[in-house]
Formats: C-alpha cells, structure tokens, sequence
C-alpha cells in the first residue's frame, strides 16, 4: 500500500443566521411522534404526516407505523425530517441491517441498509418515475437495474474518504452532519479497504481524513488529508463494455472516478447503445472527466470521425491527455461548460454535431447548456444523470427544443443508498417516424 497527501478541500459554507431560526419557530428536534409511513421520497426519505406537517422520515420503509423522532425543524417549518427510531409496524420488506454502524444517529452513508438490495431497487424506480412524471410531464415504465459487480448490494465501493474523530480513529460522518461515527469497517467498501489497517490505528497528528482508492488490479493507494506535498498517486481503471475491448484510464486516486467497479462499463455500454455512432460522424462530450466518453466514442466513429471532450477540471484534462493517446480523431480540452464563450471550440473544431454526450455534475446541465448544444442540430444525445430530478428538468428544457426521449435505463451503481444512475437517450421529435 501506497500512501502520500493531498491539501485539504474547502468546506461548504454552514446554512443558518438568525434570519433561519427565526423562520423556524421554537425547535422540534428530538420530539417524537407516531407516524403511519406513506411512499419513498427523493433523497432515501419516506414521506409522513402528523397534524396537517410533512416528515421525510429516515430508517423507515412505505406502509410501516413508525415513532419518528425529529432531527431538524421547528414550529413553523414547512416540513420536518426525522428519523424511525422505533418500528411498530414493520414492512415485509424490512430486515435488520447488515452494517453495525447503520441506522438512527450513526453512519450516515447509506439509506437502505435495513432493506434488500433488490428492494432498494424498487424504491429507486418509484422515485426516478415520480421526478419525470413531476417535473417533466414523462411516463416511464422501466425499472432501475442492478450492476454487476456487488454482492448483494455490498462490497462494491473502490474509493471512501474517512474523517477523523475526535478520538483519532477514523470512521464515517453522520447523516447532515460533521460528526464522525469511528467504524472498523465498511460493508458497501470492497474488503481490500479494510484489509489496510487504517481502520484499527489511530490517525496520525495533523491528518484530517484518508482517502482510499482500490484500482481495477487491486492496488491500494491511501492518501492522508490534508496533503504536505505535491504526490498524489495515480491509479489505472479499466474499462471494458460488453462487445468491445477494454480501456485503460489513468486517473489521480483523488480524482474523480465511478466508485462501483461496473459502473463505467455498463454507462459506456447503455450510452453507445442508445446513440449508434456512425463512422465519420461528429460527436461532442460535455463534462468529459478523464476522457473515458470521449475515447470510446472516437474507437465508434474510426479515423475518420472527430470528437471533442470538454471538461472544466485542469487535473482531469491533463490526467485524460494520455488516456486517449493513438486516438488521433479525439481532443481533450479544458472549458468551463455553461459560461463564457465555451461553444467556440465547439464551433472551431466540428464543422458539424452529430452526437453529444453530456455527464454533468449532480445539479444538471441546466437550460442555457441545454440549449446551446441542441441548436446544433445532433441526431442523438446521451445524457448521464446522478440525479433524477436535475434529469427530469434538463429532459423538459430538451422538449422545448424539439428533441424527445427516446429511451431511458436506470441503474442501482450506489447499491444501499438513495442514489440512482439514470441513461437517458434523445432525439428531435418526430425522428424516429421519418
């Protein structure tokens, strides 16, 4: 095992103010009520109501009679969230959790340890159904899909950042919280984690946290926050879709990679699938990271095609250059997509776009982006999404550019959690028709 460091991240700003409190009323945190649980929310919540208010409810299944204990809200909040502290009525689907460190005031990393994974599977089709329906005026009737490369929902986490506690051991911050739970283990990480030792030592003076990395041929690279020097490692990922020869991708162990080991292939896999690139076309790849789209993409089009990548992170452009070397059709380029001019290079580079690739982060590409690459004219865009709300937006801002979905995937590539990876493919209206 390999260690070195990396400086240290700048925290987000604390909500708060005596503006907030005020509009909160007199607090309600740890006050109990007994609630009848209705369907999954957004964001690993079930939805309940106690005297006209609404509580997204954590540690709770649809259909259950739970105490829910407040943990955030007041008099007169809109909604309050709490936690099922005591189950009076329990799910058929409720089992006890695999995780010691799960549950009400613990690790705060996953929603659904006190499900199956199957389950957990169920609950995120009824939510990424619910945000197109909502917020985009779309039916689907799919159903989110397990990826290969888990255990039953576990042991499937190749990078974890742990935080250190007040007691110097390192462990895994509570839910909305900088608290830190110290654990010796963490059951959605793969073993090789934990087979480190970090995890039965005390942190060293000064270090804030250790970030893991377990690379496709098993390395483990463990670096200390925050970082006394310039050395952080880079690891090698492969990635390799059904019917096509793998890739490797070099990446920083800080830099940002797909955390389910099938993650990446079974995205490339739906993506290409969806847009049936032609040889000698013109494809475009938004938020292009390390360049994984982007080379794949250009083996699709052949030599005679032409793609460009843009990304916003320096560190990924330059860790993506030798990515896709040999790939002579391919450019990697840094922009920062959604402002200034970033369309120029687009302009400059593809007389024309056939194909487009967006990836953008958890809020969504937004309208202005959105739009700005469908004036192109491509005959089919993949969209990525970690998110199914920002999807369900972007997919309506599409629809007002005359572009419809033509299909979409979900996958379960955060197995115990409330995210899901949605592939959503794309089309002028009408296209499929003429």
């Amino acid at each position: 095992m390999s260690r070195s460091s990396r400086g240290r991240q700048r925290r987000g700003a604390r909500r708060g103010g005596r503006e907030r409190v005020a509009a909160r009323g007199d607090s309600l945190v740890g006050a109990e009520f007994e609630v009848e649980v209705g369907d999954v929310a957004h964001g690993g919540f079930c939805v309940a109501r106690h005297e006209g208010r609404v509580l997204f409810v954590r540690h709770a299944l649809p259909g259950e009679r739970v105490v829910a204990r407040v943990t955030d809200g007041g008099t007169t909040s809109r909604f309050l969230r709490a936690d099922a502290v005591q189950v009076r009525d329990a799910s058929p689907q409720r089992r006890e959790a695999p995780c010691p460190f799960a549950g009400p005031g613990a690790c705060g990393g996953c929603d659904w340890q006190h499900t199956s994974a199957a389950f957990g599977r169920e609950l995120k089709t009824r939510v990424v159904r619910e945000q197109l329906r909502r917020l985009a005026g779309l039916e689907w009737d799919g159903a989110v899909e397990a990826v290969p490369g888990d255990v039953n929902g576990l042991r499937w986490r190749t990078r974890v950042e742990f935080s250190v506690a007040t007691d110097r051991w390192l462990g895994l911050r509570k839910h909305r919280s900088h608290d830190v739970v110290p654990v010796d283990d963490c059951l959605i990480a793969v073993p090789e984690i934990a087979a480190t030792g970090l995890l039965q030592e005390p942190a060293e003076p000064g270090v804030t946290g250790v970030d893991v990395a377990v690379a496709a041929d098993r390395e483990v690279v463990a670096v200390d926050l925050p970082v006394r020097d310039a050395g952080v490692p880079d690891v090698v990922e492969r990635v390799g879709p059904p019917g096509e020869h793998a890739r490797d991708f070099r990446v920083s162990a800080r830099g940002f990679w797909q955390v389910h080991p099938g993650a990446a292939a079974t995205f490339v896999g739906a993506a290409l699938d969806g847009l049936e690139p032609r040889t000698g076309e013109r494809a475009l790849d938004l938020y292009a990271g390390v360049g994984v789209f982007t080379a794949f993409l250009a083996d699709a089009v052949g030599p005679a095609g032409r793609v460009l990548g843009l990304e916003g992170d320096s560190r990924a452009v330059r860790d993506g250059g030798p990515n896709i070397g040999g790939l002579g059709q391919a450019t990697l380029q840094r922009a920062d997509i959604g402002t200034g001019d970033w369309m120029i290079p687009v302009d400059e580079m593809l007389d024309r776009v056939d194909l487009v690739v967006l990836d953008p982060p958890r809020s969504g590409a937004g309208r202005a982006v959105v739009r700005d690459v469908l004036t192109r004219g491509p005959r089919r865009a993949a969209y990525i999404a970690c998110d199914p709300a920002a999807l369900a937006r972007d997919l309506a801002y599409a629809a007002e550019c005359g572009y419809e979905l033509v299909s979409l995937r979900a996958f379960d590539a955060f197995p115990m959690t409330h995210h899901v990876e949605c592939v959503a493919i794309i089309e002028p209206s009408g296209a499929a028709a003429q």
